[in-house]
């Protein structure tokens, strides 16, 4: 059974998703943001074994955490090959406007649309959603959906950093999100949980 522990992180509270599979403690850590002893902390404290950390894309408040993982747990790191150079550039990755500059490690491993993940016995299709940044994703699994910074609560992603586009995103979200059933359970970047169902009847981006 998937089990999901939430954890905003950094000074902008991005989600931080530890995912795990609760009979072979195998895991996948999303989008490490910032205070990376606090989320390894939290792994140790339920004796997880990391597989796996994936950026949903490449904006410093998402990868923030990326480094001391990486170095605590030597698990893979990956994300989507259009942001995977956003990973050691501090002005693409827009760091270099925060107090700490991001410049390292370097994906493990680069994502394309379709690629499948597994821990234990769960498995997560990648959803290439563009639109936010070139490189978004999003990962599926059943009716669990982590969108990153593609769909929030009743909003969307913002699009007027570089590499982002507003018709991208809304077109990303429409045949690739608003596919899944009503029921789905979506773990956004930022804010709260919702569902397929509430965003295509709520969303106003999406009317």
């Amino acid at each position: 059974m998937m089990k999901i522990i939430v954890m905003p992180v950094g000074p902008i509270e991005a989600n931080c998703y530890v995912v795990f599979e609760e009979e072979t403690r195998e895991c996948m850590v999303i989008d490490p943001g910032d205070e990376g002893k606090k989320i390894h902390t939290e792994i140790q404290k339920n004796n997880l074994n990391v597989k796996y950390i994936v950026n949903t894309h490449g904006h410093g408040d998402h990868i923030g955490g990326n480094f001391y993982l990486k170095e605590a747990t030597k698990a893979e790191l990956l994300v989507h090959e259009d942001d995977a150079p956003m990973l050691t550039d501090p002005a693409k990755n827009l760091s270099s406007y925060m107090s700490a500059k991001i410049d390292k490690p370097a994906a493990d491993r680069m994502l394309q649309d379709g690629d499948s993940l597994e821990i234990g016995n769960e498995k997560f299709t990648v959803l290439h959603t563009p639109g936010h940044s070139r490189g978004g994703i999003c990962l599926l699994s059943g009716q669990v959906c982590f969108t990153g910074d593609t769909l929030f609560q009743y909003s969307i992603g913002r699009t007027d950093l570089p590499g982002g586009s507003y018709d991208q995103l809304i077109e990303s979200i429409m045949t690739k999100l608003m596919k899944l059933d009503d029921e789905t359970i979506v773990f956004p970047g930022h804010g709260p949980q919702t569902t397929i169902g509430k965003e295509r009847a709520r969303n106003p981006y999406l009317s």
